[in-house]
C-alpha cells in the first residue's frame, strides 16, 4: 500500500489549501482514510477522517466547520479542503489508512504517507 500526500504550501491566515492523498496497492472498502498533523515539538494529532465505504466524515473540534474531507473512489484519492486557515494549523500533514471503525485513534491506522508541510503566516 502506498499513500502519496501532496498540496501543502505557504498561505496567509484566512487562506485556503487543498491536500490530496493518492492511495494505491489494494482496495480500500471498509477502510478509514485519515488526515493527521504534527507541529514541531508536538504529538501527531487527528484532523479528519472519512469512511471509504459510505463517505461519512469525522473532524477534530479544532477544524470543524473550516475543513472538509472527501473522497474520489474511481481515482482512489482523498482530499482535505482547508479554509479559513490559522497560524495554529501550521504543521506537517499526513494521510493514513486503517481497517477500523475507530476513526479518531492514531494507532488504528496501519499505512502512512509522507508528510506535506502546511505553513500559515499571520
Amino acid at each position: 500500500v502506498q499513500l502519496q500526500a501532496s498540496g501543502g504550501g505557504l498561505v496567509q491566515a484566512g487562506g485556503s489549501l487543498r491536500l490530496s492523498c493518492a492511495a494505491s496497492g489494494r482496495t480500500f472498502s471498509g477502510y478509514a482514510m485519515g488526515w493527521f498533523r504534527q507541529a514541531p515539538g508536538k504529538e501527531r494529532e487527528f484532523v479528519s477522517a472519512i469512511s471509504w465505504s459510505d463517505g461519512r466524515p469525522y473532524y477534530a473540534d479544532s477544524v470543524q466547520g473550516r475543513f472538509t474531507i472527501s473522497r474520489d473512489s474511481p481515482k482512489n484519492t482523498v482530499y482535505l479542503q482547508m479554509n479559513s486557515l490559522k497560524p495554529e494549523d501550521t504543521a506537517a500533514y499526513y494521510c493514513a489508512a486503517g481497517h477500523t471503525d475507530y476513526y479518531y485513534t492514531i494507532n488504528e491506522y496501519d499505512y502512512w504517507g509522507q508528510g506535506t508541510q502546511v505553513t500559515v503566516s499571520s
